[in-house]
């Protein structure tokens, strides 16, 4: 059987052992959306990170560097970077003034279903957005490692599995599913980091040296140390302020980060949370500059990124593991087959295959898998809390319901969402997950972070100016992401290989942050200045109190 597969079910038995565990603790609301607010703020921070290191970090990221070298890496700045402003911003009073949802925060004095419902309706489309790149990524994996299994099949499996982990086992299995998966992720870039090292004799001069040099098509040789791979041309300058404003904004503003710090008992286990989570990821998106850099250099770009046919297909299935010699060539008789492009993200697996090979390649892979699921996961029940808590038990249902009741909307949101995640990841099998993160982060920042800058900072702020931002940001950023490079026209690296839309895009830049996450804050400013809600203004001192204390906070 192939390794891969073993330890693929390995790590799914374990995860459906602590769903199994967890369920039987999972039995109301407190315990679905929060895990009854029992997680140490160590635990947190490992869970945070875990549910932070996603298939875009790993697969995408290092795929990215080992393309575009200096410019790939600015994604993993950006995303490094963005944890200072959930440290600074929201982490505390969130903790304080919330209860489960990112909507509990802008409702504690904006009252009003519309504040609710449209926070509702951003958290499930920025979810959508970042649960499609894991699935994809997920796609992605099972086309290198099995390729008896179909691309469809594999995101079926991931979008099945997901929904039992939320379904049954809620955020305590979820928050140990993501803990394992920190760890198991962090050794193995890790010990990649220090297997590049070594064949480089532990010198950063000699890999960078190689770096300098990476063979490309015809004897072309490329630098991947120098700026201007990525983002060049007349626009690469305003791409990368976009993309970084994004990314360091936009952390602020994701449902399944902000909802990790309801899990704690108290404000100062938020801090620690944060504080933890930083330096784990802080490690990992170092290790990201290796990898990416020795599976250029190792590997080869001709291997990680060029779609291989006839003899060279030949050459390359000889390099594979022994195991899967006889498939690929089964599939060679019959269709010519194509190396993984960098849209597929491979470049750590095929990395790990070099440097250790097949077990160690089934290892890395299982650990990638592990990284899906467990992300998946937590977006699905930040997800199925937005429509459960935020539309059903607080507006549907005012507040007034059975307990039970609302944790079987909850369980069957958490189906729906997967369902739906599984039907779009299908679709759009073509884009690179680090993109589709980089435009989730985008809707984030653009309809979430200025209504909860606001909420925490501005005293005249009101709900019109709550709903007027929200709408504003999300209907700017989905409509300049249609209009952009990523749908339309002939487009950057990063983008589809075939377009949705065959004609030029209106929009230039491939993330809509550097004029939708304006555009967010412009409307919540003008929506306030053309209203005035006086309750919310007298309420302001309370929320103040709350959130610098904690006094009156869910316990």
């Amino acid at each position: 059987m192939n390794a891969a597969l073993v330890m693929f079910c390995f790590f799914v038995g374990i995860t459906l052992v602590i769903t199994w565990w967890a369920s039987a603790r999972t039995t109301t609301s407190k315990g679905f959306y929060a895990a009854h607010r029992e997680i140490g703020g160590v635990q947190n921070g490992w869970a945070v990170a875990g549910d932070y290191m996603s298939a875009a970090s790993f697969l995408g990221i290092t795929g990215l560097i080992a393309f575009y070298g200096f410019d790939g890496f600015m994604y993993s700045v950006g995303f490094l970077v963005a944890y200072l402003t959930v440290l600074f911003l929201v982490a505390e009073p969130l903790r304080n003034v919330g209860k489960y949802t990112m909507a509990d925060l802008i409702s504690f004095r904006l009252h009003g279903k519309g504040v609710r419902a449209i926070a509702a309706i951003s958290t499930l489309v920025v979810a959508l957005f970042y649960m499609i790149a894991q699935m994809v990524g997920a796609g992605s994996l099972v086309d290198l490692l099995l390729p008896s299994a179909s691309y469809t099949m594999a995101i079926v499996v991931v979008g099945a599995l997901m929904i039992v982990y939320v379904m049954f086992g809620g955020m305590l299995a979820t928050t140990w599913v993501q803990i394992i998966k920190a760890a198991l992720l962090l050794a193995g870039a890790v010990a990649i980091t220090l297997m590049v090292l070594a064949h480089y004799s532990f010198s950063l001069p000699q890999l960078f040296s190689a770096a300098a040099n990476v063979a490309g098509p015809g004897g072309t040789t490329t630098n991947l140390l120098q700026s201007g791979l990525l983002y060049a041309g007349r626009h690469g300058a305003l791409n990368l302020l976009s993309l970084g404003l994004a990314l360091v904004l936009g952390t602020a503003g994701l449902p399944h980060i902000l909802m990790r710090f309801y899990t704690v008992p108290t404000a100062r286990a938020a801090r620690t949370s944060v504080a933890w989570a930083m330096v784990l990821i802080g490690i990992f998106y170092l290790t990201t500059m290796f990898m990416g850099l020795g599976a250029a250099t190792l590997v080869g770009k001709a291997d990680i990124g060029t779609h291989v046919k006839d003899a060279r297909a030949i050459a390359y299935i000889s390099r594979q593991p022994a195991a899967m010699q006889p498939v690929l060539n089964a599939e060679l008789k019959t269709k010519q087959y194509i190396v993984p492009a960098q849209n597929n993200n491979m470049a750590a697996p095929l990395l790990a295959n070099y440097l250790g090979g097949a077990y160690f390649m089934a290892f890395i892979a299982a650990v990638a898998f592990a990284t899906i699921l467990a992300v998946v996961a937590g977006l699905t029940i930040s997800a199925s809390s937005a429509f459960a808590h935020d539309i059903w038990w607080n507006i549907v249902r005012k507040g007034k319901g059975d307990e039970r009741e609302q944790l079987r909307v909850a369980r069957a949101t958490a189906a729906a969402v997967g369902i739906v995640a599984i039907l779009l990841s299908i679709g759009l099998r073509t884009l690179n997950v680090a993109f589709l993160v980089g435009l989730a982060f985008a809707v984030a920042a653009s309809a979430n972070v200025p209504v909860i800058v606001l909420s925490l900072s501005w005293r005249r702020f009101n709900k019109v100016g709550a709903i007027a931002g929200m709408v504003t940001g999300l209907v700017s950023s989905l409509g300049i992401i249609a209009i952009s490079p990523a749908i339309m026209g002939i487009d950057a690296p990063l983008s589809a290989t075939h377009h949705f839309i065959q004609m030029a895009p209106l929009f230039p830049l491939d993330n809509p942050g550097l004029l939708s996450i304006p555009l967010g804050f412009i409307g919540a400013v003008l929506g306030t200045l053309f209203s005035r809600d006086p309750q919310a203004e007298a309420d302001f001192d309370q929320l103040l109190v709350r959130a610098n204390t904690g006094m009156g906070a869910e316990v």
